[in-house]
């Protein structure tokens, strides 16, 4: 009997032991985790241990992570074939020279401020990093040409059918709608239940994303002036990334990423690096897409006054504690793994370019990448898809009918809706915008389906541009060539461009100091379009002198559109 008992004590003490085995190995992670925490509080750098630390470190914990998630498990390979491609890691024109370029965009910061005296003839200093002449403290050239009278033109007044959206003053907007009692989170991280109505001028704690999107009209994505767009540019930089996940459909490899307010944006990882030109035997439909080039692209339609293309932004992203972390997309999650050099990589999943041979790599896990913001929602603000009328064949052997055929354009001008309004006119501004750029993949574009054919074209994906410096592709010039149709307003400006006072490569390079990751393109690039830009000007002077003045610039600076002569006009 008494061994009985004491066989019951035993079996008791046994028990207990294990489960305070038990919780202290649940309390273990914890408490590793609050420890770190103190140390990250009191102001180490967390980047300061061995490259391969925090990867190896995933690496040993990934399997009690995916566990505790409800994840397939996922065996961790260290595959010799992750990418034989350079650009998978980060060079010297990437992260290394950013603190002296983010020197020199400080200068360039308070120069708005003092555009009225950008005027003013100052001597100009050298540019160390690339030999270039900018203008001196205190100077902009940027500044300057937006105070030029071609960068101040009015637009016609707006009215209801010319604005994307009508807003309701009575209506108080709940940027979450019905999901449950999740408060919003604005820039500056407080948090308000309700407020104001988009209409209302007060409406400063609006998300600067829902405010580029009410601005949005019929001529324009966003105003030459605009405080929403400064303001929404930081945001891709700097807000809370809370969500990403794969973008279905395309070639390669893009993400979409919410932020802490809500916004949303398409995320483009560095693929090459800014000096890997591509090479002469690729084809265009299969060169890679450039994150800086989406940068660049939106630059350049802003000095061209277009204003046609999303705003962008460049970002350095974590790819361990911004999208592996952050992600709850299975297939994306599943492509992470660990280089042989200990760096995180990924994959993820698209038509073409994601295999392990293209993988993405940081070093160990910092990343470049592109942010495009968002458009409107398509159930808000529904957008129509046009075939461009000159696109590529996308066959290594065929050529298009305007390949072909040098009356093609007058078929076009006799198809709606080019027949009439601007369309066509437009197109040839996409012409010039990609010319100057080397892009020769603009198979598509879109329209806001709300304003019919009297609106702009969108500039959408312009990642296969800035990929040639040495190499002018004329062909993308082939629906100036053949149409000899300008905007009078564009001819201007590009003239405008041309000149010493306002060189397109110098005001490229000073609006490009101002993102995150400049320098975003290497001098030959910069070079490159001044030269293009004056082969753009012999093209429309030729055109001029064959069929005279008047019949190739149509006059578009009075404001009401119905003056205007069709573009078959003669």
């Amino acid at each position: 009997m008494i061994l009985f008992r004491r066989f019951r004590v035993l079996i008791l003490m046994v028990f207990l032991v294990a489960c305070t085995m038990h919780i202290m190995i649940d309390l273990l992670p914890k408490l590793e985790k609050r420890a770190a925490g103190a140390e990250g509080a009191d102001g180490g750098c967390q980047c300061a241990h061995s490259p391969g630390a925090e990867s190896q470190g995933w690496g040993k914990q990934r399997a009690m992570t995916a566990a505790e998630a409800g994840w397939p498990k996922h065996t961790l390979r260290i595959l010799q074939d992750f990418s034989n491609e350079p650009s998978s890691n980060l060079t010297s024109h990437s992260r290394e020279k950013i603190s002296a370029a983010g020197d020199r965009a400080e200068s360039f910061r308070g120069m708005r401020a003092s555009a009225g005296n950008a005027g003013d003839n100052k001597p100009l200093i050298r540019d160390a990093s690339g030999g270039r002449s900018v203008p001196a403290r205190g100077v902009s050239r940027l500044s300057a040409l937006f105070e030029h009278a071609l960068y101040k033109m009015d637009l016609p007044p707006l009215t209801d059918d010319d604005t994307l959206f009508n807003v309701n003053t009575d209506i108080r907007f709940y940027p979450r709608g019905g999901a449950g009692n999740q408060e919003w989170h604005n820039g500056e991280g407080n948090e308000v239940e309700e407020f104001a109505p988009t209409g209302d001028v007060t409406a400063e704690s609006y998300p600067n994303w829902l405010r580029f999107h009410v601005g949005i009209n019929r001529f324009e994505l966003y105003s030459r002036h605009s405080l929403v767009l400064d303001a929404l540019l930081k945001d891709l930089v700097t807000q809370r990334i809370t969500s990403v996940a794969m973008k279905s459909g395309g070639t390669q490899l893009k993400l979409i990423m919410t932020f802490q307010n809500y916004g949303q944006a398409l995320f483009k990882p560095m693929k090459q690096t800014r000096e890997q030109e591509t090479p002469p035997d690729f084809f265009y439909f299969s060169d890679f897409e450039r994150h800086n080039a989406e940068i660049a692209a939106f630059h350049l339609d802003r000095i061209l006054d277009f204003r046609r293309v999303p705003p962008v932004a460049g970002r350095l992203v974590n790819m361990t504690k911004e999208i592996r972390d952050m992600t709850r997309d299975k297939k994306l999650w599943r492509t992470f793994f660990i280089s042989p050099a200990n760096n995180v990589c990924f994959y993820g999943e698209c038509s073409y370019y994601c295999s392990t041979e293209h993988a993405l790599c940081g070093k160990p896990d910092q990343i470049e990448g592109s942010l495009a913001a968002f458009l409107p929602d398509l159930a808000l603000a529904k957008r129509k898809t046009w075939r461009n009328p000159w696109r590529r064949s996308y066959h290594k052997r065929k050529k298009a009918e305007w390949e072909v055929d040098q009356d093609y354009c007058d078929e076009v001008k006799q198809t709606p809706p080019y027949d009439r309004g601007t369309r066509l006119l437009d197109i040839m501004d996409m012409t010039i915008f990609d010319f100057l750029m080397g892009n020769m993949d603009r198979h598509h574009y879109e329209t806001f389906e709300k304003f019919g054919n009297e609106t702009f074209i969108i500039h959408l994906d312009n990642g296969r541009g800035f990929g040639k410096h040495s190499h002018d592709e004329l062909s993308i010039l082939v629906p100036l060539s053949q149409c000899c149709r300008v905007k009078k307003s564009t001819y201007l400006r590009l003239q405008l461009l041309a000149k010493e006072e306002y060189w397109l490569s110098s005001l490229m390079e000073e609006s490009l100091l101002r993102d995150h990751l400049s320098p975003v393109l290497i001098q030959p690039h910069l070079q490159a379009m001044d030269r293009r830009l004056r082969l753009v000007l012999q093209v429309l002077a030729s055109c001029i002198e064959k069929e005279g003045h008047a019949n190739v610039v149509e006059e578009d600076l009075v404001g009401d559109t119905s003056t205007r002569r069709s573009p078959g006009h003669r």
